[in-house]
């Protein structure tokens, strides 16, 4: 969908975990052979959090304090708050009135909400902060997408158990001026929901609580059937490319660079059919791993920062989400 709505990233943070957990290790932990995870998921290195010290909340503060300082403002410039992360802390109270907390504004009023839409939270809280935006409603909002994934994997499943890293990324958003051309060009988004049993975490709702008898241990980890996840995006994406911008199957259509969901190896190969140069796909998943929904904007992170991207330059956001859904953003930076 063509949008043309003013939006300004006016700053970028990002704070990644201090342990570094590597590959090799996890192989001896699962029984597997050395290099398997590399040549399986991708991943060399990745960052698992303290959940006792780096909590999702203090995650995400840490890098809205570097995004705030990158667009010159303090955490009392903002009137909203927006999380956009797949894993909360807790299941209640939402994960952005915690953030707001962490941030020293718990008194201030700032309204704070969560957009969920798994790896694809930052996506869509990037196209609803657009709008609020551009209405008028809100002046500066700041997006966090904070994953501590690491501590729901089953090692008895080594395909996701190697797989998964946390980190914490954010952008403060704000209405592009007059004269400036930054934007959200266009946005799509698209859920099958036939797929949802492919990725999981099944406990924990109200269909299997924790108290259910007939809850099991792994049910809540995460699970994930990743060819068949693979497969629904090779026979989906070409259409919802296309549908976002004509000619993105086949190049890419005008765009500076893309910024991929860093799902798995198999996924980012699967890039290369649509045309797209390697120069221009940015990666991080050798050395953070999948990062739920901060792994966008983590990844988005390296390259404002890289220095490879200037402003009036178009991006490409795109990734998949448990649902199973598809969902791609095109911003003018």
């Amino acid at each position: 969908m063509d949008l043309d709505l003013p939006l300004r990233i006016s700053g970028v943070g990002r704070y990644l975990p201090e342990r570094v957990v590597h590959s090799r290790d996890l192989e001896r932990r699962c029984g597997l052979p050395a290099g398997w995870a590399e040549r399986r998921a991708g991943v060399i290195t990745r960052r698992w959090a303290d959940p006792h010290r780096e909590t999702a909340a203090r995650m995400g503060a840490w890098a809205a304090l570097e995004a705030l300082e990158d667009a010159g403002l303090g955490p009392r410039d903002l009137d909203l708050i927006l999380g956009a992360s797949g894993t909360p802390q807790q299941p209640i109270p939402d994960g952005a009135a915690l953030i707001q907390r962490e941030l020293g504004l718990g008194a201030s009023g700032i309204p704070a909400f969560s957009v969920h839409a798994t790896c694809l939270s930052f996506l869509t809280a990037l196209q609803v902060a657009a709008h609020l935006l551009a209405s008028g409603t809100y002046r500066r909002i700041l997006v966090v997408s904070s994953e501590v994934a690491s501590v729901g994997l089953n090692f008895a499943q080594p395909e996701s158990a190697v797989l998964m890293g946390d980190a914490a990324a954010a952008v403060v958003l704000e209405r592009a001026r007059l004269g400036h051309s930054s934007a959200l060009l266009a946005a799509r988004f698209e859920t099958y929901g036939d797929g949802a049993h492919l990725t999981e975490i099944r406990g924990g709702g109200s269909a299997l609580p924790p108290l259910s008898p007939a809850a099991r241990p792994e049910d809540f980890t995460f699970r994930m059937e990743g060819l068949r996840v693979l497969r629904m995006a090779r026979d989906l994406s070409g259409a919802f490319l296309e549908a976002l911008r004509p000619g993105l199957s086949q190049g890419l259509a005008g765009l500076r660079a893309v910024v991929p969901h860093q799902a798995s190896r198999a996924g980012l190969e699967l890039l290369s059919r649509y045309g797209w140069p390697e120069r221009a796909v940015a990666r991080t998943l050798p050395h953070l791993g999948n990062c739920v929904a901060a792994s966008i904007p983590a990844t988005l992170y390296d390259l404002l920062r890289s220095g490879e991207v200037q402003r009036g330059d178009e991006l490409l956001l795109v990734g998949t989400g448990a649902g199973f859904s598809m969902g791609g953003v095109i911003l003018r930076y």
